[in-house]
């Protein structure tokens, strides 16, 4: 009898004790930062922390410093309240892309936005194990980000929920057999305005996600549903899937996280509560299951779990998105840098929630056909974009 078959009570053969992964974050002060830090203090005799970075919350790396002083760390930005450093923290770029070099087992990369690129490469280069959080990352950069990965020996786990989902679903099934790949997404704060008031939107409005607690930026992504288009972008480099055999499906409840349907017909789905702990601590300990990451799921609690196609006329953004999947390298850059921008005005009540589409759908038309093929021509592709959006925003009063 094979030892996955004992029954309950019997002895089998012993498995040795997980060794500790030495844990660098990258965006700690983050959502998922913060989450995988919950994970790491529940689960001492799996994870240390060797290393830490924020944008520039120099209060929250002050805290992490008095429970972890062995830790390196550093802020991009200057602290805005003091003019002192305390001699233990770096400040700078340089100083970020040094802690991703730190001796460790895992990096955990949930920079937000185009910043997370340069400090995951540098991690990518030195054979980590990327535990990938920063869809960025992928969209910008994906088939390069890949053969580095190749050549270094360096293994990516994803932690979106949806990617995350679709690895469990793919683990241990034979290459050749998978049919499509199914994300699924809540819809977000918007799913049920009416569209005559999407012009009049507040980011406010835009923030108010039903179902999960994230950052600004890719809650707003959300109730444009930009992030799925971001998601079908690295869908297609991590699981190497054609981007015609990668579809969204809205699911309000958040339970389904996404699902693979294969060549004989069975479809399968990763369910559980929309906690990020599960993809975090899944990531962190390269795919080992530990227990109690995560809330546990009552389905008999659940009254139904409903599947709708996209609306793309409330979600223009989508159809733009799938078109610069298919497009080029150049086009996927230039949507992803015109979104960040053009985001940021929003939030900053400096356009209104529909110019969005308008100034990405504009810059996503300009480098259409452009392709950018290492890490200096991607952030120069990424620099011009921004400068493209920065324009047209100034056209309709932004910045």
């Amino acid at each position: 009898m094979s030892a996955d078959l004992l029954p309950h009570g019997s002895a089998g053969p012993q498995k040795p004790p997980p060794a500790t992964r030495r844990v660098v974050l990258l965006g700690a002060a983050g959502s998922v930062g913060r989450q995988a830090l919950s994970v790491i203090e529940a689960n001492p005799e799996r994870f240390s922390l060797v290393g830490a970075t924020v944008e520039k919350n120099h209060g929250f790396l002050l805290q992490l410093h008095g429970r972890y002083p062995g830790a390196s760390y550093a802020s991009l930005l200057p602290d805005p309240a003091s003019g002192t450093t305390p001699p233990w923290l770096g400040v700078g770029l340089s100083a970020t892309l040094e802690v991703s070099t730190v001796d460790c087992d895992v990096v955990l990369v949930a920079i937000p936005g185009a910043a997370a690129l340069e400090p995951a490469m540098v991690a990518v280069r030195r054979g980590r194990d990327i535990a990938l959080s920063s869809k960025e990352v992928m969209v910008m950069a994906g088939p390069v980000v890949n053969a580095t990965a190749s050549q270094a020996g360096s293994r990516i786990f994803p932690v979106d929920s949806e990617h995350s989902a679709i690895w469990q679903c793919l683990r241990g099934e034979a290459e050749g057999t998978v049919l499509r790949l199914l994300l699924t997404a809540s819809g977000g704060a918007l799913r049920d305005l009416p569209l005559c008031e999407l012009q009049r939107v507040t980011p406010e409005q835009a923030l108010a996600h039903p179902t999960w607690s994230m950052g600004p930026k890719v809650t707003v992504d959300s109730a444009s549903l930009m992030n799925k288009g971001l998601e079908i972008i690295e869908a297609r480099h991590l699981f190497s899937v054609a981007v015609e055999h990668i579809d969204v499906l809205l699911h309000r409840q958040s339970i389904v996280h996404s699902m693979v349907e294969f060549v004989d017909g069975a479809i399968m789905a990763q369910i559980g509560s929309p906690d990020m702990r599960l993809p975090v601590a899944l990531a962190l300990s390269a795919g080992d299951r530990l227990e109690g990451a995560a809330r546990k799921l009552d389905l008999s609690e659940l009254a139904q779990l409903e599947f709708a196609p996209v609306d793309q006329e409330r979600y223009p953004l989508y159809s733009v998105a799938r078109s610069a999947a298919t497009d080029s390298t150049g086009a996927c850059i230039a949507m992803n840098a015109a979104d960040e921008v053009a985001v940021a005005a929003f939030l900053s009540h400096r356009c209104g929630y529909l110019d969005i589409v308008s100034v990405v759908s504009e810059v996503v038309a300009k480098f259409s056909g452009t392709a950018a093929e290492d890490i200096p021509e991607i952030l120069e592709l990424d620099r011009r974009a921004r400068q493209v959006a920065h324009e047209l925003l100034a056209a309709v009063g932004g910045p």
